[in-house]
């Protein structure tokens, strides 16, 4: 039997490959027929040998194949003899956690034989439950605001996003998550696409803006992922731009730093304050339910 795990989210397909194994070991408790193998140094004869051995008190087998598409040689030979290990009750466990192409022969073959789970970035509102899913794992809440500032801060790499997590859950003792606790606590990511627009905005090239933003909202980020987001620029904007700014002050990213001087040098702090005003009235008027997020997002460009 084959299972094939693969795909860009490395967090869940491993979440995936450790839970197979532990409902292995549960099993199978003397753990003598659960191997590992490193795919990228592996031999096929050695491979071949271990499935040839008679496992210890009849034990089924579980062999664990790590990143072994980057082994041309030990696919080559897979493929011609991997249809005599189908016949076999052990099981090969393939995990990749590298691009794989979609015309890779490997590839096809263990979907085709095997049973296959590829794990996508989360997007939307996947992301959203996954998330609130991790918090509710350590009997922690947050609400769904709190939600969407946490994502807007760290977006879809699940290995950040853990980590954040369980440092906000050590860090309250109330284990209802704030926005508070998230700005204080989490560092915010910054997209490229954020400066483009910023700097469309600044340009007075709104069209161009807009066209950006509505790629996000296309690849199904939140409204108010990318409110926050222009929110979270426009405020390091005004910060640099203040005359009271201090470099040292800002724990911001050296190249956030170093953007946003160059974008605030394109509008005067008068320009600045009225549009953090803007985004602020807008956020606002989404958030009471008086108007359509994304419609919300549009007239923000057009007036800025």
């Amino acid at each position: 039997m084959i299972i094939f795990l693969y795909g860009p989210d490395t967090h869940r397909s491993r979440q995936k490959l450790n839970e197979i194994i532990d409902h292995y070991k549960k099993i199978h408790k003397s753990g003598l027929n659960l191997k590992y193998f490193d795919g990228q140094n592996l031999n096929f004869e050695d491979f071949q040998d271990e499935i040839k051995q008679t496992p210890m008190f009849k034990e089924k087998k579980l062999l664990v194949l790590k990143n072994v598409f980057s082994n041309p040689d030990f696919k080559i030979e897979f493929l011609e003899q991997g249809k005599n290990f189908l016949k076999s009750d052990d099981v090969i466990l393939v995990h990749e956690e590298n691009e794989i192409s979609e015309s890779d022969n490997f590839s096809k073959f263990l979907k085709k034989e095997g049973k296959f789970q590829e794990f996508k970035l989360l997007e939307g509102e996947r992301l959203k439950n996954w998330v609130k899913k991790e918090f509710e794992t350590y009997g922690a809440k947050i609400e769904p605001e709190t939600l969407d500032l946490l994502i807007s801060y760290v977006g879809n790499n699940l290995w950040q996003m853990a980590n954040e997590i369980k440092k906000l859950i050590s860090y309250t003792k109330t284990k209802k998550i704030t926005a508070e606790d998230v700005e204080i606590l989490v560092s915010p990511k910054m997209e490229t696409d954020i400066f483009k627009t910023i700097d469309s905005l600044a340009s007075k090239n709104k069209k161009q803006a807009l066209e950006l933003l509505h790629k996000h909202l296309e690849k199904g980020d939140s409204p108010l992922y990318l409110l926050a987001m222009i929110n979270f620029q426009f405020r390091n904007l005004l910060m640099v731009k203040s005359p009271q700014f201090h470099l040292a002050k800002l724990n911001l990213h050296p190249f956030v730093i170093r953007k946003s001087i160059q974008q605030a040098r394109k509008f005067s702090l008068e320009e600045l304050k009225k549009i953090y005003q803007k985004i602020f009235r807008v956020d606002l008027a989404i958030k009471t339910g008086k108007v359509d997020p994304e419609t919300a997002l549009d007239l923000l460009i057009t007036e800025i």
